[in-house]
């Protein structure tokens, strides 16, 4: 089951969002998100912590620890309720609003009465919002265009919530011996970046058992439907999980029929068609005897249609069946593929753990190097120093030797700023193993002066890897705008490789972006941008963003060798380390 610390992250975000609407002091607020973050971030499950042990996570005095002491006891935190009676609901949906935040939103509220999304969409449509000093028509389209994103996304989760969810069923479901065969299908295996309902598939030549068990699980808010072929369930966090309990000999032709998207299995049929077949989610079978040919493995079904076997993350109908037709599909980025991360963070910036511990959990992903890259200067509020980022390479240096098999790389992530210029002159930058750039501030710029603004970063030949290229959040943030052909030009042409960033509030950049970038020849890293120990798996999230954007190891600058690597990032330097 979910650990504890994800409900009181949750728990202490939403108290932070609500300080900051009722308070103009932005410390209050600001403790509330770093304590969130640093629960969330534990690696251990916090259920049965007491005060004292609350208090020795980084980030969390004697008032949040008691806080999150009670809702560990009772399920909520009076504080809280409190902070909830004090604020217009309506204002608290408008903080739903990517882009708006909560004092904006409070100022909408007390100004033109707005208090909810659809009177907020009937202010702009109005040109109501016109007579709110500060919101102009920019702020006005882009209001639209998130109201826009959240309809797309609504009752949609990430894809990390949706496989939690998935693989806390299946681990119940597999207790139980009439399963032969359990695992999750539909667009969670093939990886997208939200799920909008988890689809289950179970072999069991005995359904009853099974369907009894999964409706009656504690996880089940309310049963929608419940037979012998389907149930169909919701969980307590409103997410819908369909169950289909299929012949163990038909496996094959079920978890193909439930995996693909509607156009990859209609583009399926009709190969079986013009073949004088049928494919269905029982088996493949000729059309005029009935007989069954394959129905057991993927792999089976795949080949009598004459294709090698395609991986789930590339089932989307974006031209992965010609390139299978052709002998010309990739051979797709696997984890064991990846040798090291190369964008990660420390609790000397803005991370949770200090550095000791996130090289240990390195460790354990049996990386043959790692990069450690907390922030620069320019965001003023990590206190960042010369000082304090060369003490952390000495330190390094001083580990190397507890680490062997595994080359530790001393990096930062810098800011780049409204001009494209980075964090520290040339002669301090080169000293760095790695060096990403991304955008942090000013997201608003014009399109042309926001593409200015990455070409010049790239262009400096110390950064090694654009880092969250469109600076997106899922459901929080839109991406920034920029001319993609231009700066997937400029990548090319500068030797930067542009990131694939695995935290699944990010994965940036998407898949539609990576097979778009591709084509002008880019290479890329695939990161997780940690910033807590338990963050590194997920790893696994851009692994599949990459395998969606068909990227293969050579593609992946971080699935190279390390003298490949140190080449690379050697870029067009004026001398070489």
């Amino acid at each position: 089951m979910p650990r504890a610390n994800d409900a009181v992250e949750a728990a202490l975000l939403e108290y932070a969002d609500l300080l900051s609407i009722l308070t103009e002091d932005p410390h209050r607020p600001r403790s509330y998100e770093k304590a969130a973050r640093a629960v969330g971030g534990y690696p251990a499950d916090i259920a049965d912590f007491d005060v004292k042990r609350l208090q020795a996570i980084p980030n969390v005095g004697s008032s949040i620890a008691g806080k999150i002491h009670e809702f560990l006891q009772s399920g909520a935190i009076g504080a809280l309720e409190e902070l909830r009676a004090q604020i217009p609901p309506g204002v608290r949906a408008l903080t739903a609003i990517p882009g708006l935040g909560p004092k904006r939103a409070m100022v909408l509220y007390e100004q033109l009465g707005v208090a909810s999304v659809d009177e907020l969409l009937a202010a702009v449509n109005e040109g109501r919002l016109a007579e709110v000093k500060g919101f102009g028509k920019k702020t006005a389209d882009n209001i639209l265009r998130s109201i826009e994103q959240m309809g797309s996304a609504e009752r949609r989760v990430l894809v990390n919530v949706a496989l939690d969810v998935a693989e806390d069923l299946l681990g119940e479901l597999n207790e139980l011996k009439e399963v032969r065969r359990a695992t999750y299908a539909g667009s969670l295996r093939r990886m997208a970046e939200t799920i909008g309902d988890i689809d289950l598939l179970v072999a069991s030549a005995k359904p009853g058992p099974v369907m009894d068990r999964f409706v009656s699980l504690p996880i089940v808010d309310r049963v929608i439907a419940h037979g012998d072929a389907k149930s169909s369930v919701l969980t307590k966090g409103g997410l819908q999980v369909d169950l289909r309990v299929i012949a163990k000999e038909a496996w094959g032709a079920g978890l193909m029929y439930f995996t693909g998207s509607k156009a990859h299995n209609i583009r399926l049929r009709e190969m079986a068609i013009r073949e004088g077949l049928r494919l269905n989610e029982y088996g493949l079978f000729r059309v005029k005897s009935g007989k069954l040919i394959v129905a057991e493995t993927e792999e089976e079904v795949y080949a009598r249609l004459g294709l090698p076997f395609i991986p789930p993350t590339l089932r989307e109908d974006r031209g992965e069946i010609e390139a299978a037709l052709a002998g010309e599909l990739p051979k797709v980025l696997e984890q064991k593929d990846v040798r090291g991360d190369l964008h990660t963070h420390t609790n000397l910036t803005d991370g949770l753990a200090p550095l000791e511990e996130m090289l240990e959990a390195a460790a354990g992903m049996k990386y043959s190097y790692y990069a450690v890259t907390d922030h620069a200067p320019q965001l003023f509020m990590q206190r960042m120093t010369d000082e304090k980022m060369l003490a952390q390479r000495d330190r390094l240096k001083a580990l190397q030797a507890t680490y062997p098999t595994m080359t530790l790389l001393h990096g930062s992530e810098l800011n780049i700023d409204p001009e494209g210029g980075v964090d520290w002159p040339e002669e301090f930058l080169a000293g760095f193993d790695v060096l990403v750039a991304s955008v942090h501030t000013q997201f608003n710029m014009s399109k042309d002066e926001m593409t200015r603004r990455i070409v010049r970063a790239m262009e400096n030949p110390y950064v090694n890897i654009l880092g969250h290229p469109t600076a997106r959040l899922i459901g929080k943030r839109p991406p920034i705008e920029f001319d993609l052909d231009e700066v997937f030009r400029a990548a090319a042409r500068t030797g930067t490789a542009l990131e694939v960033n695995g935290f699944p509030d990010r994965l940036d950049l998407k898949d539609e972006h990576i097979l778009w970038a591709r084509r002008h020849g880019v290479k890329f890293a695939v990161d997780t941008d940690s910033h807590a120990s338990p963050h590194l798996p997920h790893m696994r999230f851009g692994v599949a963003t990459a395998q969606r954007g068909w990227l293969s190891k050579d593609d992946v600058i971080n699935a190279w060798p390390l003298a490949k690597l140190r080449r690379f990032l050697d870029k067009g330097r004026p001398a070489a380390r």
